[in-house]
């Protein structure tokens, strides 16, 4: 194990112009709990991101890619090592397709979703309405195969840009990609770095208006005045874990500041001023009480790191 105060160190001789040292990952996440981590590194480009990971990989200091933390957990004892963030990769292009209406959208990994259905928007391209309203950026969500409304990220990509352990950046075309519920199955040491979605050409109107109706039923089921990280839960086969969860009268069940939100049982919200452990507890708490009641152990699709206290 590393010291956090060698990793600093170490971290000078690097060629990255964003990095942020002994940093809160409270002020990083979503859900707004976590750790310090040792150094948060913003790349700016693939460039400077394949020059930090050479650099860490060399020096055998530990590493995480990360998104914009809108599913992630940092534990409260923080992160012994440098977290990349791809926040910062934001490179959105649009090609069409010769003989269709398709268009193939590139977008770097720190894109947006909000941005990507801006972009399907304004160019009239139809595919990417049930992104509306998803957290987080292109990378976690490729990574974690995001859906809502019955459709995937698998449904419209063309290609995963990736950069592997050997430092190489290439494509992964949509054959050749192996993706599950919540998952794609990446080779080892792999990261995201963009992805490629192949959209139709639409109609303006029915696609605004199918992005309004969605955004309009996740401000009515989803908790969106608290801090939260999403869904916490995949949802089990022939079943939703959020139904489950309200079954078992866990809405508004609260550890610490951390509580099973009374709008969807599948969120854990932040009531003010959570710890990650009270969210991890909660997290903990549900999946033995499900357990219990249904022989059903819930799988959380957040991703939780780091050190305890």
């Amino acid at each position: 194990m590393i010291a956090g105060s060698q990793v600093t160190g170490r971290l000078g001789a690097i060629a990255v112009r964003n990095v942020l040292f002994d940093e809160p990952m409270s002020a990083h996440t979503s859900m707004g709990v976590g750790g310090r981590a040792d150094a948060l590194a913003f790349p700016d480009t693939d460039e400077e991101l394949c020059h930090l990971i050479s650099f860490l990989r060399r020096e055998g200091i530990p590493f995480l890619p990360v998104g914009n933390g809108t599913n992630l957990i940092v534990r409260d004892g923080g992160y012994r090592g440098v977290l990349v963030s791809l926040e910062r990769l934001r490179k959105l292009e649009i090609a069409r397709v010769e003989g269709s209406g398709d268009a193939l959208v590139h977008a770097q990994a720190g894109v947006s979703f909000a941005g990507l259905v801006d972009l399907s928007l304004r160019e009239s391209l139809t595919g990417m309405e049930f992104c509306a309203g998803i957290p987080g950026s292109v990378g976690g969500g490729v990574r974690m195969n995001a859906g809502a409304w019955g459709q995937e990220v698998k449904d419209i990509i063309s290609s995963v840009t990736i950069l592997d352990a050997l430092g190489r950046i290439g494509d992964m075309v949509r054959k050749d990609l192996l993706f599950e519920y919540r998952n794609l199955d990446l080779p080892a040491g792999a990261i995201i770095t963009g992805a490629t979605f192949r959209l139709a050409k639409g109609d303006s109107a029915a696609i605004r208006e199918r992005v309004s109706e969605i955004m309009a039923k996740r401000k009515t089921r989803h908790p969106l005045s608290f801090r939260s990280a999403g869904s916490v839960f995949k949802n089990p086969p022939g079943n939703t874990a959020g139904k489950m969860i309200e079954e078992a009268g866990l809405k508004r069940f609260r550890i610490g500041g951390a509580e099973i939100s009374e709008k969807h049982a599948n969120f854990i919200v932040n009531r003010g001023g959570a710890t990650a452990a009270d969210v991890i507890a909660l997290i903990d708490t549900v999946r033995e009480r499900i357990l219990g009641a249904r022989g059903v152990l819930l799988e959380p699709e957040l991703k939780i790191i780091g050190d305890e206290i």
